[in-house]
């Protein structure tokens, strides 16, 4: 079993901000944006609305959303004040100001009101924090009733060699710090049967969490009205 260690909760230096807006994520962020419309799409579910991201990072994901799907608009939020001065750089020079909005948040300890988003979406987020449970309760509770909640994460993998596999494949290209930033999180990364386990505490089938890639899981689902 390749037992989780955790990394640092919140990437908040200016070295390790730079060296993961500097990673090429165009076609992971690409993925997850289509992917959140389609999951729109099958539960019958208007993507319109206002989102929340959790973990947003330096906003790429959100910048790609918002070019994917109109009439959405995205509070962005982080506990890492490095990423997000990239990310009001990245919104404001993609024109988004409009319509994305950037706050330093926990996402632990959430400052909205219940049902207080129609769609919350994250990625990445769930490996940073000791106790996931703690973001997707606070999650749970700002989602509004008959929205879509879409997390996906890094996937675990099952040994250190599949782990170094991992890193060859999908960061060979990239410098050796960017490597070992994406093997940690690999590492700290839940499987899917955890993230199973935790999310049953919302009543959620366990086919609502799903591997999704030969490295990620995603949980979709639509809560109930």
């Amino acid at each position: 079993m390749f037992e989780r260690v955790l990394e640092a909760e919140v990437m908040d230096s200016a070295e390790e901000a730079l060296a993961y807006d500097a990673m090429d994520h165009s076609a992971v962020n690409l993925a997850f944006s289509q992917d959140v419309l389609l999951a729109c799409q099958q539960l019958a579910i208007g993507p319109a609305g206002d989102y929340l991201d959790l973990g947003t990072g330096t906003a790429l994901i959100p910048i790609q959303f918002c070019q994917l799907a109109e009439n959405t608009r995205v509070m962005a939020v982080d506990a890492a004040t490095h990423m997000l001065d990239l990310a009001r750089n990245n919104v404001s020079v993609a024109g988004l100001n409009e319509r994305i909005r950037v706050a330093n948040v926990d996402a632990k300890d959430l400052p909205f009101e219940s049902a207080s988003h129609d769609h919350v979406f994250s990625n990445s987020i769930v490996h940073h924090i000791p106790e996931p449970i703690d973001a997707l309760r606070e999650a749970w509770r700002v989602l509004a009733p008959g929205g879509l909640m879409f997390i996906r994460d890094l996937l675990r993998p099952s040994s250190a060699e599949a782990c170094r596999q991992l890193v060859e494949t999908y960061a060979g290209q990239e410098t050796d710090y960017q490597q070992k930033l994406f093997a940690d999180s690999l590492h700290a990364a839940l499987t899917v049967d955890e993230m199973r386990e935790l999310v049953a505490e919302f009543a959620a089938p366990p086919e609502t969490v799903q591997a999704t890639s030969d490295r990620h899981w995603t949980w979709a689902m639509q809560k109930p009205e």
